[in-house]
């Protein structure tokens, strides 16, 4: 017997919700709804040809560089452009293709300001914990070497990571989500560095998200089936009707 069928039917499961999303966003929308993705990917081209330059790399740094050493007030007024630097020791296209892909899925899926809040909360929690890394000392489970202090923390790695197992968790796509996850751990395990490390800490925030987020869900609903069981029931002993 052929597992063609069987593979088709896991494949529409995994990914079906999700590609009729993106599909019915883009048929009554069209092009406007990636406005967010493509504005994030013409940011990001521009940045890197800013700070490839002679003129561009000191503004690039002083409005877009965070790194753990830095005071937390500077760091937090330069994480949302920090998601749009591209790191200097890595092809440009593969972050234009990370956002391309992931922001423009996300955007289609959730929304832009969800997209937008989602990307900047996983950035956010990569660099705070960097600082809590550094602070903690190497010799802790959680900790970092004081030499990742001085490391500069851009990139949208972290929020491309971030929103693809949050879309996941939304559109039931488990598999592929558990897939996100090893592969960040594999990481970890294969080139144990600070951006990997964030990475995890990233997908470490939206797990939280998401928990609270099926906790409430299934609050609402076991308080609807109350009600519902209530209104069923009738008056009870001794009301009038």
């Amino acid at each position: 017997m052929s597992p063609l069928p069987a593979l088709r039917r896991a494949a529409v499961r995994e990914w079906g919700p999700l590609f009729t999303a993106v599909r019915q966003r883009l048929a009554v929308h069209g092009v406007r709804a990636l406005a967010l993705t493509l504005t994030a990917v013409a940011l990001t081209a521009a940045i890197q040809v800013t700070q490839n330059q002679a003129w561009g790399y000191g503004p690039v740094r002083s409005l877009g560089a965070v790194r753990a050493e830095d005071p937390l007030p500077l760091a937090l007024l330069r994480t949302p452009l920090s998601l749009f630097v591209p790191a200097l020791d890595l092809p440009v296209w593969g972050a234009l293709a990370q956002i391309l892909l992931v922001f423009g899925v996300a955007e289609l899926c959730l929304g832009r300001w969800r997209t937008l809040a989602g990307a900047y909360g996983a950035t956010l929690a990569g660099t705070l914990y960097a600082r809590i890394g550094v602070a903690l000392g190497p010799g802790t489970f959680l900790g970092l070497p004081a030499s990742d202090a001085q490391v500069v923390d851009t990139g949208p790695s972290a929020a491309v990571v971030g929103l693809a197992v949050y879309l996941c968790h939304q559109r039931r796509a488990w598999f592929t989500g558990s897939l996100v996850v090893l592969a960040m751990v594999v990481e970890v395990l294969v080139k144990d560095n600070l951006a990997g490390r964030e990475h995890l800490a990233a997908i470490a925030a939206v797990l939280v998200v998401c928990g609270v987020r099926e906790w409430r869900g299934r609050a609402r609903g076991a308080e609807g089936f109350r009600t519902y069981r209530r209104a069923a029931a009738g008056p009870g002993p001794g009301r009038r009707r």
